[in-house]
């Protein structure tokens, strides 16, 4: 009786000791397991894209846009082709200029990859879906300019803000005679080269073409020739709803 006491009293111990190793071991674990970023948990998040991929994805998408975050005097010291500019500073408060892009490839750009990083998060939590952070321009050779690229809301207000301003549609006549901005005179890509000597340089010049493609190659044109107050828009006839006339 006396023995039977004590081997309860063993095989009570020995119940308690491996169910507290048990525990003991399934702590140890989980603290080992390594957690998971809030990124990773995110399924929604923004892309890397190095320098050469970045050039690729602009060649290949003509609707992508290009958003340089850095600031006005950077900007202006030379950007990407077709790249717009709002600062990072600044994004937060014109998400709504960008509303029409939501649902289309955003390419994010500044001189190191940081304040890009930062403006991407921002487009993500804002519902923006195919966010790119790109190679910064310090880090890779892209080309840049030094013409002003601008949307086509910009371009109108510009137009309606300026009266002397001169605006120029870089496509061929044909298609300028099915429909062209009344302000408008053409001056196809081609001819660009030969007519700038008309161009009065102190004015600003406008320019816009089917996708902003043409355009944009007209206003690299003008402003290695002098011109400083030029203006591409990024958005062609194609792509947005302008108000032309015959």
């Amino acid at each position: 009786m006396k023995f039977s006491k004590r081997f309860k009293v063993l095989a009570i111990g020995l119940t308690l000791v491996l169910t507290l190793g048990s525990v003991v071991g399934c702590d140890s674990k989980e603290s080992e397991k390594p957690k998971e970023s809030s990124q990773s948990q995110d399924k929604t998040s923004y892309k890397e894209a190095t320098g050469e991929e970045a050039v690729k994805m602009m060649k290949k998408n003509k609707e992508l846009l290009i958003l340089d975050v850095r600031g006005a005097d950077d900007y202006a010291k030379g950007h990407i082709i077709n790249g717009i500019n709002i600062s990072v500073d600044d994004l937060e408060g014109k998400l709504s200029d960008l509303e029409g892009y939501k649902d289309k490839t955003i390419l994010v750009y500044c001189n190191s990859g940081k304040k890009s990083a930062k403006a991407a998060e921002i487009l993500i939590k804002n519902g923006f879906k195919d966010v790119y952070n790109a190679e910064g321009v310090k880090d890779f050779d892209y080309g840049l300019v030094t013409y002003n690229d601008i949307t086509a809301p910009e371009m109108l207000k510009l137009i309606s803000e300026n009266k002397d301003a001169i605006v120029i549609d870089a496509r061929k006549a044909k298609e300028f005679e099915t429909g062209h901005l009344k302000e408008a005179i053409n001056i196809p890509l081609e001819d660009t080269e030969k007519k700038m000597g008309e161009l009065d340089k102190n004015k600003d010049i406008i320019l816009y073409c089917r996708t902003g493609n043409r355009s944009g190659q007209a206003a690299k044109i003008l402003s290695e020739n002098g011109f400083t107050k030029v203006y591409n828009s990024i958005d062609g006839v194609d792509e947005y709803d302008f108000d032309l006339v015959k």
